[in-house]
């Protein structure tokens, strides 16, 4: 499958499991971890809370940027690019549109929130700090357009979501 991906959800939803089992069952694939360009920024990072600064947001948005333009080169390059991040709100539209690369599949991972607390107590890294799994799945459900494939994987294995990923790719396709 020749396509770039978008998978997002909120912290603990599987997104980095779902999409680096995604990526190995592609024949070229690449995993875009947009967290990563977050850990890059060394000093003056304004971190995302339920009210971010005007910096936060900047910020925020610069990793999109980042993460859709490294996905267009992988795309370029014959990879298929998964990219995963927290992508909330409007900033999912928004950062669909940043990646520039067709077809494009958007994925959102929408596990319920005792899934995704039991999924966070079981994890060595901690997704949650001024946030709470209440506040983000809110947001997520309210807030976020009902673009590409949501997908309630609360009793899926990764493996059992790559397969309906793969299975509903069709519906999954924005662009």
């Amino acid at each position: 499958m020749r396509a770039a991906f978008l998978i997002t959800g909120i912290s603990a939803s599987g997104k980095s499991t779902v999409a680096q089992a995604l990526a190995e069952r592609l024949p070229r694939a690449a995993h875009v971890r947009g967290d990563v360009f977050r850990r890059m920024v060394v000093s003056g990072g304004a971190a995302m809370t339920p009210e971010p600064s005007r910096d936060a947001v900047r910020q925020l948005h610069l990793r999109y940027r980042i993460a859709a333009a490294a996905a267009d080169l992988y795309f370029e390059e014959g990879f298929a690019p998964i990219v995963q991040d927290v992508v909330l709100g409007t900033d999912l539209t928004l950062f669909a549109e940043m990646i520039h690369s067709r077809p494009l599949m958007v994925v959102v991972l929408a596990p319920d929130a005792a899934t995704v607390e039991r999924r966070e107590k079981e994890r060595a890294k901690t997704g949650y700090g001024t946030w709470t799994v209440a506040e983000l799945d809110e947001a997520l459900r309210r807030d976020t357009p009902r673009v590409g494939l949501w997908l309630d994987t609360s009793a899926q294995t990764p493996a059992e979501t790559v397969d309906e990923i793969l299975a509903r790719a069709a519906e999954a396709r924005v662009a």
